[in-house]
């Protein structure tokens, strides 16, 4: 089939790529000029794995291209996607439908006959019926088709996600759009059981906000137990393990940690709510869990607080791990930014380290050092703070890393290291949903190691002033506030 996708972003890009791997002819259309020269070129908006691979073959071999021709991407396509940006609106929630409806409008003229257009953005309820009011004004009803079509691919297994979903969800008004929707993905997916569910556009559009509102408020539920486990002498791993394994319950989405982020659950669940109140609907849970994950991630400053003994100001803290979660470069809403901006406000120095998001962190965050090894990030920090849980801080040798830094101070919001072997590398370490250990002792002697140390640099200059990364280069980044 020929396929148009309007939008090179995070859907629209891993969809049409995918499309194209299916054996289709795909079009992805973008606005942004240097964004288009460089996907031609070879060079990824975004980090996801395998993507690049996936892209330059099929770019390769003519079956995937990229364009700002609008017009000429159109023209001949039986299937245009709208996979444009939905954010929330500032100081509303609710999500901004203007690129959508610009993209409606501005693909109108040149849509062939019987052209389906399918909205793979996440949109609320509705907004199907507002996009087929806005072609119908320039073409004659019949002789196009509106669809909903939601994407449910998480950041990081996107590829995965999308060539073997747990179900694929078309919402149609019409046969035809069945119809071509249908061919689309059951040649595909027949051989695999892959359930493909047909419904209204309405319900279509509604599921994907239901779908990220369950799952954010599952993390929340988990975050909120977590708390309890550790006044309670319990474990929050051994919980999610006795409850996941309940097949009503299922295993995803119970790992605990410092609260959910990224492009979909912070804006997806203020949308919703906003949906409901549209309809006179109070969704009560939800609301709870926003305000909850919120709440939890400036209170993950708070835990650092309490490991290093109720005060930061003067210290070096070492934040391992800066995207929302690993395997991408995404940094929306990611649990360290306020973690950090509150440490900050509390007067500790901050050093940074990822293995793929510095770059768009270095947009966000104020007066941080990013450096490029977690070993040299470290050095002669008070703490280290792991925030996202990447295989390369998973795999980090804790013994080296003790003997790194000032103090052994080890907080970690992801549960992404063993305690035993953090304790056995002589770190005392606080991990989210386990036990509180007695550590005065371990307390005390880190306070007077640290003195120590203090005693004998005193006189060499102000300890974190210059930030070096393992090349000995500054790596100070950062915007300056006016």
């Amino acid at each position: 089939m020929k396929i148009t996708m309007i939008g090179t972003g995070y859907v629209g890009l891993v969809s049409g790529t995918c499309f194209a791997h299916w054996g289709n002819d795909v079009i992805c259309v973008d606005k942004n000029a240097a964004k288009i020269a460089g996907l031609n070129q070879g060079i990824l908006p975004i980090y996801e794995p395998e993507l690049d691979g996936l892209v330059s073959k099929y770019h390769q071999a003519g079956r995937l291209s990229f364009t700002c021709d609008l017009a000429a991407a159109v023209k001949d396509a039986d299937i245009v996607f709208i996979a444009v940006g939905t954010p929330a609106r500032a100081g509303h929630g609710d999500a901004d439908l203007s690129f959508v409806y610009m993209a409606a409008k501005e693909i109108a003229p040149y849509l062939a006959e019987g052209a389906v257009v399918a909205v793979k953005s996440t949109v609320p309820v509705g907004t199907g019926d507002a996009v087929d009011k806005i072609i119908g004004s320039v073409r004659r009803r019949g002789s196009y088709s509106v669809a909903s079509n939601p994407e449910f691919l998480r950041e990081g297994a996107a590829i995965p996600d999308f060539l073997k979903p747990d179900r694929v969800v078309i919402g149609v008004e019409d046969m035809h759009a069945q119809t071509v929707l249908m061919q689309l993905y059951r040649d595909v997916f027949a051989p695999h059981d892959v359930p493909v569910v047909v419904t209204r556009r309405r319900t279509s559009e509604l599921i994907k906000y239901a779908a990220n509102a369950f799952l954010a408020t599952k993390i929340t539920f988990m975050n909120e137990l977590a708390d309890l486990c550790e006044l309670a002498g319990s474990d929050i791993s051994d919980l999610a393990l006795g409850i996941g394994l309940d097949r009503r319950i299922g295993s995803s989405f119970l790992n605990a940690g410092p609260g959910y982020g990224g492009s979909c659950f912070p804006k997806d669940t203020l949308a919703l709510l906003r949906t409901a109140q549209d309809y006179g609907v109070a969704l009560r849970v939800v609301e709870e869990t926003v305000t909850a994950n919120e709440a939890r991630k400036r209170k993950m400053a708070l835990k650092v607080l309490d490991a290093v003994g109720g005060d930061v100001d003067g210290m070096t803290i070492a934040v391992l791990g800066l995207t929302f979660k690993p395997d991408t470069d995404d940094m929306r809403e990611a649990p360290s930014v306020p973690l950090i901006e509150t440490l900050q406000r509390f007067g500790a120095t901050i050093r940074a380290f990822d293995p793929v998001g510095m770059p768009n962190a270095a947009q966000m965050l104020d007066d941080v050092a990013l450096i490029d090894d977690p070993y040299e990030c470290a050095r002669n920090a008070d703490a280290v703070v792991i925030v996202t849980e990447w295989d390369c801080i998973r795999r980090l040798d804790l013994t080296r890393l003790r003997k790194l830094m000032n103090a052994p101070v080890l907080v970690d919001l992801r549960n992404a290291v063993s305690q035993e072997s953090a304790e056995a590398a002589g770190f005392r370490i606080t991990m989210i949903g386990k036990p509180v250990r007695n550590n005065k002792e371990t307390h005390s002697a880190a306070l007077a190691e640290k003195e120590a140390k203090s005693a004998v640099t005193a006189g060499g200059g102000v300890r974190g002033r210059l930030h070096t990364g393992n090349d000995g280069k500054a790596g100070t980044a950062g915007r300056s506030r006016l």
